[in-house]
């Protein structure tokens, strides 16, 4: 039942995604209060469509399967740190991804509440996630055990 969800949901965010294509640039100027979303409004068309291929990969199944429900499962336990690589970020197909230097990239949208309600927000959550975007600096560490919060018992 979980999985039919999960599939239904990430096609309703696709469909939904590219019926907005054509107000994506008006819709990304108001939510993120930036203005070169419209001001490049062909260039932000084409991000925007490149994106949506890019969820259509396995990001938007990938959210609605692992992301929403992590809670029911322990992940194994992750080290390292970002490199700013730019993999993670739908192999560079996020239409907010941003140069930051050379082989460098950085997030255009990193503080807003969005983002943190998303993939984004959560990478990254298992293996599959490392092996997916061919993550040069997260690593699984073998044998450990996940590390899992305790939280004080509400009376």
């Amino acid at each position: 039942m979980r999985q039919r969800f999960a599939r239904w949901a990430a096609g309703a965010l696709i469909f939904s995604a590219h019926a907005l294509v054509p107000i994506a640039p008006v819709l990304a100027s108001l939510v993120f209060w930036r203005k070169r979303y419209v001001l490049d409004y062909t260039g932000t068309v084409r991000k925007a469509r490149r994106h949506i291929a890019a969820m259509q990969k396995g990001p938007a199944l990938h959210y609605f399967q692992d992301v929403a429900g992590r809670v029911q499962q322990v992940p194994e336990h992750i080290e390292g740190e970002c490199v700013q690589c730019g993999n993670c970020c739908m192999n560079h197909e996020c239409m907010f991804l941003e140069p930051a230097g050379p082989e460098k990239f950085q997030c255009g949208i990193y503080h807003s509440p969005f983002r943190k309600a998303s993939n984004c927000g959560s990478f990254p959550l298992h293996r599959e996630d490392i092996e997916r975007y061919s993550c040069p600096s997260y690593f699984v560490v073998a044998g450990a055990k996940p590390v899992i919060p305790i939280y004080p018992a509400r009376c």
